[in-house]
């Protein structure tokens, strides 16, 4: 960063850890005062912490980037050249993805291009949150307040000029991933409810289908019945079909309560994310960043203690 000859700051969001992350980034705080450090009072989740430290930045520009180091800092320079060209949002793209079990490299290829099958907007495929975006998408991007955020899916939505590059996922160096298999399924699910009502189609459709199919069998079996001397038979093949039934309208009212329980949280209005400490972040604020003590009145969507 600094043979870009630009300024910068580097925000750390400490989202709930339970280890020594935070005493570690205090440590770092104080030794340089670009380095800056927002601790959640708990864990809020990981694309409620990319919008806090989003929210909190200062900059012309503001590049997301986990702290693992598996997308490589490295490619932000190649970023800013993007950005200096002219466009405001330059996602990280992944060429090849190392050290990922091939279950693990089946499924996400497949759920990226499953929710670009789903929904009109956008979304690149093979990207993660790792990329840029230009001050106006983050001010853009404060506007929108839902709770169960794909914030990835958000920018794309926010439409703005974009621009790829490429690079390989390294394989992890230490620790274990926080998105297992629950989560992972949890994450797919908020992406595809934020920017999709096509489930819901689909329930309407497999149920219209499901009740065409059980009208035409009654009719046979009426036929059957007053047109032949057969007789109807398969009480065990009876059973078996009602539990497909009903098992399937369990599933679709699971579809339609995942959305309810969305409507739920909006309506709910509690705050995004509720930071217990801010360290380094000036009381009269950066350029392009409102002072501290005026942001905990101006955005009821989060909380600073």
């Amino acid at each position: 960063m600094e043979r870009q000859g630009e300024g910068y700051e580097l925000i750390f969001v400490n989202d709930g850890s339970r280890d020594a992350t935070c005493a570690i980034l205090k440590t770092i705080c104080a030794a340089d005062p670009r380095a800056r450090l927002i601790d959640f009072s708990r864990n809020f989740g990981h694309q409620t912490a990319i919008t806090a430290g989003m929210n909190f930045a200062g900059g012309d520009a503001v590049v997301v980037i986990d702290a693992d180091l598996q997308d490589p800092p490295e490619v932000i320079p190649a970023m800013i050249a993007k950005w200096r060209e002219g466009f405001d949002v330059v996602y990280g793209r992944r060429a090849a993805r190392k050290g990922e079990t091939l279950f693990k490299r089946f499924t996400s290829a497949a759920f990226y291009r499953v929710l670009q099958k789903l929904t009109d907007v956008d979304i690149p495929v093979d990207t993660g949150d790792f990329r840029l975006i230009d001050r106006k998408v983050c001010d853009a991007l404060k506007n929108v307040k839902e709770r169960n955020r794909y914030v990835r899916g958000i920018i794309s939505w926010l439409g703005f000029r974009q621009a790829a590059v490429e690079f390989v996922r390294e394989e992890r160096f230490a620790g274990e991933t926080k998105y297992p298999l629950k989560k992972m399924l949890r994450f797919a699910f908020d992406a595809i409810t934020s920017f999709s009502y096509k489930p819901l189609k689909l329930a309407s459709y497999f149920g219209g289908a499901v009740s065409l199919a059980g009208f035409i069998y009654m009719m046979v079996v009426l036929y059957l019945k007053l047109f032949t001397n057969g007789t109807v038979t398969g009480w065990a093949s009876m059973i078996a079909v009602s539990l497909f039934f009903n098992g399937v309208v369990l599933m679709m009212l699971g579809i339609i309560g995942e959305y309810i329980g969305r409507i739920y949280d909006e309506a709910k209005g509690r705050p995004l994310y509720v930071v217990r400490e801010a360290l380094n972040f000036s009381r009269q604020g950066a350029p392009g960043q409102a002072p501290l003590d005026e942001w905990k009145q101006a955005d009821p969507y989060s909380m600073v203690a």
